[in-house]
């Protein structure tokens, strides 16, 4: 089965929209396109875990809040750690990629691996631009995306 990247968010809410840009700019690519199934996601939960049920990788990058510096890279093996609740719920979701991750370890239905990025973003609101700090930090997660995409 193809790894699957979700990229999670809103295009249209400033920073939350890093993970549905990315997953735009990694579907444009052929290579990418054949080997993994990319797909922007909207960050509801229930749907979440349904999509990656019975995955073996599974690649998600999502804008969150921790209170680290606007810009900063978290990369969570959500095999090996577990997820706070809240960091990642920059939408009207109450039950979002956090509480998704954690109800499937709860159930025991988490893919074999699961990586996911974080990139702390500070706006949130519609219609706002993405910050320049989330913009550049995009590129580098995209790079890292891309390899673990590729590798074996």
């Amino acid at each position: 089965m193809k790894p699957l990247f979700l990229g999670v968010g809103n295009l249209h809410r400033g920073d939350d929209g890093v993970g549905p840009l990315l997953a735009e700019r990694l579907a444009q690519d052929a290579e990418l396109a054949q080997i993994a199934e990319i797909m922007p996601h909207s960050g509801e939960g229930a749907s979440l875990m349904h999509l990656w049920e019975g995955r073996e990788r599974v690649i998600v990058v999502d804008a969150m809040k921790s209170g680290q510096p606007l810009g900063t890279i978290h990369r969570f093996d959500a095999i090996a750690q577990t997820l706070s609740y809240g960091v990642f719920r920059y939408s009207s979701h109450l039950f979002g990629l956090a509480e998704a991750t954690e109800m499937s370890r709860a159930l025991d239905m988490l893919p074999a691996e699961m990586i996911i990025y974080g990139i702390e973003g500070s706006e949130y609101t519609f219609a706002a631009d993405m910050s320049d700090e989330v913009a550049q930090s995009l590129k580098k997660v995209e790079a890292d995306v891309r390899a673990d995409i590729l590798r074996d």
